[in-house]
Formats: structure tokens, C-alpha cells, sequence
């Protein structure tokens, strides 16, 4: 137990890193082979954090919470296709990363952007959305465990329905939503300037940077709006089905 719990560990340190110290070392080094490295470099940095959570050997039934979220991901940002940048993915992304921990979260964002692109086409762009949305449900994840939880098990079966629960999300957890734009729209501009932007320099960098900035706003004011519907709406809810089945997750009360 041991040793997959310090395996998983590894393969997470080494997907969130791995990438942008990779990319920053061959674009000073071997600027011409960036652009297609980069797409490998997401890919295994996804397939990375998969096999991380794969080391931890989930149970069936905590497998299902995260296939639904997952499919909510991606319907909600299907359904909200014609609002360009107001997309509820982040925001279940986050949802799910605080109840079923930040592994759940990375999948649930990383398989909403694949799904969801069946709908809008895949590409090149794919593994960076995967990787972006997935980083945004695991930092959520990450995030709430300095927030005022506990962690569901059997010790905490017994819970009254009736005990009082938080109204809106913990603080961080709303500050988190609203940067998660930027951070995405960060994320998906590296992608867009290591591919599309030539000549690079600095200058044209910052300016596609900039350009962004009104749509990275927009999607994370749009984010916090989505997951506090979602944590008023849902939270009781996954908080009874989480102590019910004892599913591991993270309760807030």
C-alpha cells in the first residue's frame, strides 16, 4: 500500500513538472521541435496522472461518481456552445475535485475535454485542454483540503441530514474558480503561441497573451458562478451518497 500510495505521488510530481520544464528547456534549446513535443509532452502528462490513479486501485463505486461527472462536464459545455468561454467544465471540474479528491478532479476534467470534443472535433488542441481542465479540477481537489473538511469513511456514517451545511463554497475554493480562467486561458495560449505565433518573440508573446485576457476573465467569472449552482444545489446530496456507500471523498459541514 506503501509503496503505490509513494508511486502515485511520484507520477503526479512528474506530470504537473515534467511539461512546462521540458517545454521551457527545448524552446531556448530546439525551438524548431517545440511545437510538436509539446503535444506529446500533454499527452503523456495526462496518461501520467491516469496511471496514477489507476495505482491506487479505486474501487468500482467510486469509479462511477467520477464517470458522472465526467459526462456532466462535457454535456454542460456541449449545451453552452453557443456562449463562447462561459463553460461550466472548470466548475464541475472543481466541484468533483472537492468531494472525490484531486485525482478525481484531473479525470473529470481531462475526460470532459476528450468527450466533449467529439462534439466540437479533435486535435491537436485536445491533450492541452485535457491537461489544462484536468490541472484545474486537481489544484480544486488539492485546494479543498485546506478548506474545513473531513474525509468521508465508515467512522462518519452516522451523519444527520439535518446537520446545517455550507451554503456557498469555501472561500479558496471561489477564488480558485474565478482564476481557474486565466490559468486556463494561460495554459491554452502556451499551446497557441508554441504552435501558431512566428516569428516568436517576445513581444508577439505578450501580445497574444492580452489578447486573451477578456475571454480568460469572462470563463472565470462564469466558473464561480457555475460551481456555486452546483455546491448549493448538489452538495447535500453528494455529501448523503459519499457517507451512504461509503465512498471515498471529502465531506463539508
Amino acid at each position: 500500500m506503501d509503496n503505490r500510495h509513494t508511486l502515485s505521488i511520484l507520477l503526479e510530481v512528474v506530470a504537473i513538472f515534467a511539461t512546462p520544464i521540458i517545454l521551457t528547456v527545448e524552446m531556448y534549446y530546439l525551438p524548431d521541435f517545440t511545437a510538436a513535443s509539446s503535444i506529446i509532452l500533454a499527452i503523456i502528462s495526462v496518461a501520467l496522472f491516469m496511471l496514477s490513479f489507476e495505482t491506487r486501485q479505486p474501487s468500482v463505486a467510486n469509479l462511477v461518481p467520477t464517470a458522472v461527472f465526467s459526462a456532466l462536464g462535457a454535456a454542460g459545455r456541449i449545451a453552452f456552445a453557443p456562449l463562447a468561454y462561459v463553460k461550466p467544465v472548470s466548475a464541475v471540474a472543481i466541484f468533483a475535485g472537492a468531494f472525490l479528491g484531486r485525482h478525481a478532479g484531473f479525470l473529470v476534467g481531462a475526460l470532459s475535454a476528450l468527450l466533449s470534443n467529439a462534439f466540437f472535433g479533435q486535435g491537436s488542441w485536445t491533450p492541452w485542454q485535457m491537461y489544462a481542465w484536468g490541472l484545474v479540477g486537481y489544484l480544486g481537489g488539492l485546494l479543498a483540503t485546506f478548506t474545513s473538511t473531513h474525509p468521508t469513511s465508515s467512522a462518519h456514517q452516522a451523519v444527520s441530514h439535518d446537520e446545517k451545511t455550507h451554503k456557498l463554497p469555501p472561500f479558496l475554493l471561489m477564488i480558485w474558480a474565478f482564476i481557474s480562467g486565466p490559468f486556463f486561458g494561460f495554459v491554452m495560449n502556451v499551446y497557441f503561441i508554441i504552435g501558431f505565433v512566428h516569428p516568436l518573440t517576445i513581444e508577439s508573446a505578450l501580445l497574444a497573451f492580452a489578447a486573451s485576457i477578456p475571454f480568460d476573465l469572462t470563463h472565470g467569472v462564469a466558473t464561480l458562478i457555475f460551481l456555486g449552482l452546483l455546491w448549493l444545489s448538489w452538495q447535500k446530496s453528494v455529501n448523503r451518497i459519499l457517507t451512504k456507500y461509503n465512498l471515498t471523498g471529502r465531506s463539508f459541514r
